[in-house]
Order: structure tokens, then C-alpha cells, then sequence
């Protein structure tokens, strides 16, 4: 069992693990050093932050929805691509794997049709 076929991967993960080593490190050496209260603030627009929502209502849910439903069918899309790649490998187990995963992924789009998650007012 060889490890040949990892190489090129582990090489990437050790690129990417260098080029952010070396960011947080240029960003220390290249980076203002003079700091006041002012900078260390959180910058809301100019508007001082304050903890509750203007108007004293909740923050909306609206964008937690898009998010999830965002991620739903980001993941669905992880698993089709490889599926579609391998199609004509895969026995009839695979392509009913496949239905009853779409399946799944249609009952949740119809939720989040269903809960207005796709309506922008």
C-alpha cells in the first residue's frame, strides 16, 4: 500500500498551512503599531453600539434561514459531484442511495419553501 497518491494532497495542506503561518506573521511585522481606545472599539457605521436592536425588537431570522438553506444544498452538491463522476461504476445500490438523498434534500427545500424562507420582503 503505497502513500503516492496523498503526496500531492499532504503538499497542499502544508501549502496552505505555510501561506497563513507567513500571513499571521507578515501582518505582525507589517502592521500598525500604535493603538488608542478608538481603534480598539467595534465600528458600527459611525453609530455608537449599543447591546439591544434598535426599536427593541428581535433580531430577524431571516438570515439564519438563508444560511441554512445555503448550507443544505452546498452540501448537497459535495455529494452529487462525485456521484455524477462515478455513475457508470456504481451498481443500481448506488442510484437508489443517490434517489433517497435527493429525496431527503427535496423535503427540506419544500420545508424551507413552506416556513417562506425563499420570500425576500
Amino acid at each position: 500500500m503505497s502513500l503516492s497518491p496523498y503526496v500531492p494532497i499532504i503538499g497542499l495542506f502544508a501549502l496552505a498551512a505555510g501561506f497563513a503561518l507567513f500571513s499571521i506573521a507578515a501582518a505582525r511585522f507589517a502592521g500598525p503599531h500604535r493603538y488608542n481606545k478608538a481603534k480598539l472599539e467595534a465600528y458600527e457605521c459611525g453609530i455608537e453600539p449599543s447591546p439591544q436592536p434598535i426599536g427593541g425588537s428581535r433580531f430577524p431570522v431571516k438570515f439564519y434561514l438563508t444560511a441554512m438553506l445555503f448550507i443544505v444544498f452546498d452540501v448537497e452538491m459535495i455529494f452529487l459531484y462525485p456521484w455524477a463522476v462515478s455513475f457508470d461504476i456504481l451498481p443500481v445500490f448506488g442510484f437508489v442511495a443517490m434517489l433517497v438523498f435527493i429525496g431527503a434534500v427535496f423535503v427540506a427545500y419544500a420545508y424551507e419553501w413552506r416556513r417562506g424562507g425563499l420570500d425576500w420582503d
